[in-house]
C-alpha cells in the first residue's frame, strides 16, 4: 500500500475516533446549604487526601462553661461521620473525571515464522509484526457514563448536607438533655433539702411527744426517697454530658457547665406555615437529582446498546526479504445476543419506581413534620399550664401544709402529699420544657431552616401591610 493510501487511512481513523468521543464533561453540584446553621463552619474535605486538610483540625476540649453555639461549632468541625461524609464529594468528583476517560489505546508486537527448521530456523525467515489499536466507543458512551457518574456524585453531596444538619440536630439535642439533667440534679438537691427540713420538723415534734414515732419513720423514708433520687439525677447528668461530647468526637467530656435557659417559650408559626418549607428537607429535596440519576442511567444503559469499534493499524517487517508492509483492521461486536436488555430494563424500572419512592419521601417527611409540630404544640401548652398555674399552686398548697403542720393542723401524710405534688409538677415542668426545646429543634431540622428566623419573617410581613 502506498503513502497516500496509508495517509487517507489514517484521516479516516481520525475522524472515526474523534466522532467516538463526546467532548462533553459533567461535574457533580453541591446542592445549596440549607438555612439552618448555615453561618457555621463545616469540615471539608481537601482535593488533595495526603494533604494537612485531610486531617480533622485537633480538638481543644472545652474545659469552662459551654454554649449550645459553642457545642454546634465544635460539632460541625469535629464530627467523624460528617468528616467522613464529606469525602464522599470528592469521592464522586473522582469517578466523574474517571468516567470521562478515553480508554487506552493497546499495543502488540508479533513474531512469526521463528525458531522453525530448514529456511525458517533462528530469525532468518522472520516476519515482525507491531501493532497500534483503540478502542472507538461509539453511541455517545463516554458522555452518558459521565452524566451519571455526575449524578452519583451529587447524590453523595446531598447525602453530606443531610449529615450535616443530622450533626447540627443531634448536638442541640444533646444540649437541651444536658440543660434539662442539670437542673433535674438541682431539682433534685432541692428535693433533698427539703426532705431534710420535713424530716428535722417531724423529729421534734415526735420529741415533744405531739406525734407518733411512727411519721418519722415515714419522713426517714421519704429522705431516702431523695438521696436515691439525687443519685439517680446525677447518672443521667454524666451519661448525658457523654452524649453531648460524643457529637464533637470526644469521648471524655471537660466542660464544667452547660449554659442556657430551658424556660425560654415562645410563639411558634402556625403549620401551614412551617409545612411550605418541607421542600428544603434534604430527604425530599434531593429528588429532583435523583431523578435525574435515574434517566442517565437509562441513557448510559442505551448507550451500551451500541457495539463499540476497535481500529488497528500496524506494520510488518519480513526478514527473508526485507520486505515492509502496514496492516489495517477493523473489528465490531455483532449485537445478536447480547443488547444490554436487561440493564435497559431494569434502568426504566428504576426510573417508574422512582415516582413511588418520591412520594413516599415527601408523606414520610410531612408525617414526622406533623408529629413533631404536634408535639411541640402541646409541650408548650404544657408547659405554659405548669409554669403559671399548677407549680405556684402546688407551692402554696406545700408551703401551707408545711406551716398547718407545725401548727398541728394537718398531719404528716397531708405534708408529704403536698411535697409530693409540689415535686413532681416541677418535674414535669423541666420534662415539659424539655420536650418543647426537643420538638423546637426536631421541627428546625425537618425543614432545615430555624423556627425563630421564620417568626420573625412573619412579624416583618405583619408590620409591613396597611
Amino acid at each position: 500500500m502506498d503513502s497516500r493510501r496509508l495517509k487517507h487511512f489514517l484521516i479516516i481513523l481520525l475522524i472515526t475516533t474523534t466522532a467516538g468521543c463526546s467532548t462533553s464533561r459533567y461535574e457533580p453540584a453541591r446542592p445549596q446549604r440549607r438555612p439552618l446553621g448555615l453561618e457555621m463552619v463545616v469540615h471539608e474535605a481537601p482535593s488533595e487526601p495526603d494533604s494537612p486538610g485531610a486531617l480533622l483540625p485537633e480538638l481543644q476540649e472545652p474545659v469552662d462553661e459551654l454554649s449550645l453555639r459553642d457545642a454546634l461549632v465544635l460539632a460541625l468541625r469535629h464530627n467523624p461521620k460528617l468528616a467522613a461524609t464529606s469525602w464522599n464529594v470528592r469521592i464522586g468528583e473522582a469517578r466523574t473525571r474517571q468516567a470521562g476517560l478515553l480508554p487506552n489505546p493497546e499495543t502488540e508486537m508479533g513474531v512469526a515464522e521463528a525458531a522453525g527448521t530448514g529456511e525458517r530456523r533462528a530469525l532468518a525467515a522472520a516476519e515482525t509484526s507491531i501493532r497500534l489499536s483503540q478502542l472507538v466507543e461509539l453511541g455517545d458512551k463516554r458522555a452518558a457514563r459521565s452524566r451519571l457518574a455526575a449524578a452519583e456524585g451529587t447524590l453523595g453531596a446531598w447525602d453530606h448536607e443531610a449529615m450535616r444538619l443530622a450533626v447540627l440536630t443531634n448536638a442541640t439535642l444533646g444540649f437541651i438533655d444536658v440543660l434539662a439533667a442539670q437542673d433535674r440534679l438541682r431539682l433534685a438537691e432541692d428535693f433533698l433539702h427539703l426532705s431534710e427540713e420535713t424530716f428535722n420538723v417531724v423529729a421534734e415534734r415526735v420529741m415533744a411527744g405531739k406525734v407518733s414515732p411512727l411519721e418519722r419513720t415515714k419522713a426517714a423514708i421519704e429522705r431516702a426517697d431523695a438521696k436515691i433520687e439525687l443519685s439517680r439525677a446525677r447518672s443521667n447528668l454524666h451519661a448525658s454530658r457523654q452524649r453531648l461530647a460524643a457529637t464533637w468526637g470526644s469521648t471524655s467530656p471537660h466542660f464544667s457547665l452547660a449554659t442556657g435557659a430551658l424556660d425560654r417559650v415562645t410563639e411558634i408559626p402556625p403549620y401551614e406555615a412551617i409545612k411550605t418549607l418541607i421542600q428544603r428537607n434534604p430527604e425530599v429535596a434531593r429528588w429532583t437529582e435523583e431523578m435525574e440519576h435515574r434517566l442517565a442511567a437509562i441513557a448510559s444503559a442505551r448507550a451500551a446498546r451500541v457495539p463499540d469499534l476497535t481500529v488497528s493499524a500496524g506494520a510488518q517487517h519480513f526478514s527473508g526479504s526485507g520486505d515492509r508492509a502496514f496492516t489495517f483492521g477493523l473489528s465490531l461486536p455483532i449485537p445478536l445476543f447480547d443488547r444490554n436488555q436487561g440493564g435497559l430494563a431494569e434502568a426504566r424500572y428504576r426510573q417508574a419506581q422512582s415516582s413511588h419512592e418520591k412520594r413516599y419521601s415527601e408523606v414520610q417527611a410531612v408525617t414526622a413534620l406533623v408529629e413533631s409540630y404536634e408535639a411541640l404544640s402541646a409541650a408548650r401548652t404544657e408547659a405554659l399550664g405548669l409554669r403559671e398555674e399548677i407549680v405556684p399552686a402546688a407551692d402554696q398548697a406545700f408551703e401551707a401544709a408545711r406551716d398547718g403542720y407545725q401548727q398541728g393542723k394537718f398531719g404528716y401524710l397531708d405534708v408529704l402529699d403536698a411535697q409530693r405534688t409540689f415535686f413532681e409538677a416541677k418535674v414535669g415542668l423541666l420534662d415539659a420544657l424539655a420536650r418543647y426545646h426537643r420538638a423546637v429543634a426536631i421541627v428546625e431540622s425537618l425543614v432545615g431552616t430555624p423556627l425563630d428566623a421564620l417568626s420573625e419573617t412573619r412579624k416583618a410581613e405583619t408590620e409591613e401591610r396597611p
